[in-house]
């Protein structure tokens, strides 16, 4: 038995209110050696009801005023009453969560211990397995996370800056790696996806174990995404990186990509394609004046300097609708020589090695967009702000994309920092990232699911936002279905997000709606408050109003891996494993 504190005085629904005994007001009390918190808000309660034990958390207390008459004066003396609502009851020494019995009035009330309120927070066998990353901040009890459920599930991870979600972010996975590493190698991949660059050195898993791709759009210093040559040559793929029209500029880019499937096969057919367009564009009797800047494109990427300065030398009559060289011949179709005498022999000797994949891309552009002027498909001014994208948005892939064939991932952890890239390459880089593993992993898994794949997003806000004003409403459509369709879709492939961010009221509904387990630090802006109002149906009121007021690295863990929320103080990390995340020390930096 535990101890005894009080009695039930009123039970109005699932509000219950407790007569407090005055020899029960202290904050701690030992009974045979036994410790139990005192009562207080937050702590728990058992009230027995025949052989059952109903657990109850305390919301609230207050003091009654009793008033009698003895000797003929009065006096008044004050009642301490508590109000508490049942969470679960215990059945043979085990906790269910969820209210199946009521109290009556004169019920006795008694402290819970800490074994029972261990009992309360985890069950026997997650404890046993003891995935510890912090311990209960009011109690000081170290709490075991369900980490079967949790890993099994999307998770949230949010706070303001500053306020530790980076530091467990890294504490979660680092307590699974450290413990299932060597069960998990092989069959799950973890990637993370890090803005900042706070996860490329020690954190999270040791260096055999983990690759780091250090991205840059600066310089040709840094590293290479490897992703696999035929999810690069997908029409849906590069309609999504280039942002391309629906109803223009996707027909086109459908058209260059087919053509490289039909004939790409076929020795030398991109030399032959070259050659054939030029003849084409100067033997054509209705000639477009745009094509000649498109050859020239074409020139320098095949390195032809010598077709470039002759290209330079033609100028276009308007009038005969026809390219010409001044003092030269006419490029007039029929029997005119000028092909032969100007071009043709240059044109004969092209021979295209060693293209890379972008070289390829934006030469196969070209020579289309040549072939559908010449054919009347399409309107220069339509294609041409999609040629343009690429052109640019090419140089910068080019830095940080490895596209090739036959790609072998066998680490555990994959590190993506996006630090050192431009706004442009943040935006791309994620999707291309995450629909490379999705496809990837959809396409190969077993049904049910025999390996996973869980990506980690750290400042998710950046990617998965539905403020940014500085992107077409298309292309911000394409971004987020593709996300969408993972946290929706992804679970029953064994594909799990991780979201990490300080702003989660900017991250799209749909995809906080599928988020399973949170992890919530301190936040004090309205509307991610109320985000969390109308998302979380497993936050109770009382936990609510703490947020805003949440310590350095205390949180509120809730969501469907939980039976009950929990207050959870965690763990600071070593120096070597914590996120480059921490504040500048400016009494150091100062001195």
């Amino acid at each position: 038995m535990t101890i005894n504190v009080g009695e039930v005085i009123a039970v109005k629904g699932v509000s219950i209110t407790l007569k407090i005994y005055d020899e029960s007001n202290k904050d701690v009390l030992f009974h045979k050696g036994e410790k139990f918190k005192g009562i207080s808000i937050r702590e728990y309660v058992t009230i027995q009801r025949g052989f059952k034990h109903i657990v109850c958390m305390v919301q609230g207390e207050y003091l009654d005023e009793s008033k009698f008459e003895k000797d003929g004066v009065e006096r008044i003396f004050w009642i301490r009453k508590v109000d508490v609502k049942p969470i679960g009851y215990f059945d043979n020494d085990v906790f269910i969560e969820g209210i199946k019995y009521l109290p009556m009035i004169k019920d006795l009330v008694f402290l819970a211990s800490e074994e029972q309120i261990k009992n309360i927070y985890g069950k026997k066998e997650d404890k046993d397995k003891g995935f510890v990353i912090g311990e209960l901040l009011k109690e000081g009890l170290a709490v075991s996370l369900p980490w079967k459920k949790l890993f099994n599930s999307h998770i949230g991870i949010f706070g303001n800056t500053g306020s530790g979600k980076s530091n467990t972010l890294t504490n979660l996975y680092t307590t699974l790696f450290k413990q299932k590493k060597e069960n998990i190698q092989g069959r799950s991949k973890f990637v993370v996806l890090d803005f900042n660059g706070e996860y490329t050195k020690n954190q999270l898993v040791d260096g055999n174990n983990k690759k780091v791709y250090n991205l840059s759009t600066k310089n040709n210093d840094g590293d290479k995404f490897p992703i696999n040559s035929n999810e690069f040559w997908n029409a849906d793929t590069l309609c999504l990186l280039f942002k391309a029209t629906p109803n223009t500029q996707t027909p086109f880019i459908k058209r260059v990509v087919n053509g490289r499937k039909k004939y790409g096969q076929n020795a030398n057919s991109l030399t032959n394609y070259v050659k054939a367009t030029f003849e084409k564009n100067f033997k054509a009797q209705s000639q477009k004046r745009e094509t000649v800047d498109l050859l020239t494109s074409v020139s320098k990427v095949i390195d032809n300097e010598e077709l470039s300065n002759k290209l330079s030398t033609l100028s276009w009559h308007g009038q005969g609708g026809y390219f010409y060289i001044v003092n030269g011949p006419y490029f007039n179709g029929g029997d005119s020589p000028a092909y032969a005498n100007v071009f043709q022999e240059n044109v004969a000797n092209i021979n295209i090695q060693n293209l890379s994949f972008f070289q390829e891309l934006i030469l196969r552009i070209n020579l289309q967009l040549v072939n559908d002027l010449l054919s009347g498909y399409v309107q220069f001014e339509h294609i041409q702000p999609l040629l343009k994208r690429i052109e640019a948005l090419a140089l910068s892939l080019a830095q940080i994309i490895e596209v090739k064939d036959n790609i072998a991932e066998n680490r555990l952890l994959t590190v993506i920092s996006l630090r050192q890239c431009n706004q442009e390459v943040k935006k791309v880089i994620p999707l291309l990232v995450a629909k490379h593993f999705y496809e990837g992993h959809k396409s190969t898994v077993g049904a049910p699911p025999d390996k996973t794949v869980h990506l980690i997003i750290d400042e998710a806000h950046n990617v998965l936002s539905q403020q940014s004003l500085r992107e077409e409403e298309s292309w911000k459509d394409y971004r987020l279905e593709l996300f969408e369709e993972i946290i929706k879709e992804g679970r029953k492939f064994g594909f799990y997000l991780t979201l990490s961010s300080q702003r989660p009221a900017d991250i799209s509904p749909t995809i906080m709606s599928q988020v399973h387990n949170f992890f919530i630090h301190r936040l004090v802006n309205d509307r991610d408050l109320f985000l969390l109002d109308n998302t979380i149906s497993t936050l109770d009121s009382l936990s609510k109003s703490m947020i805003p007021n949440l310590s350095k690295g205390s949180c509120i863990v809730t969501g469907t891996a939980f039976d009950l929320p929990l207050l959870i103080q965690v763990n600071l990390l070593v120096k070597e494993q914590q996120p480059d995340s921490e504040d500048v020390d400016l009494e150091v930096l100062w001195e």
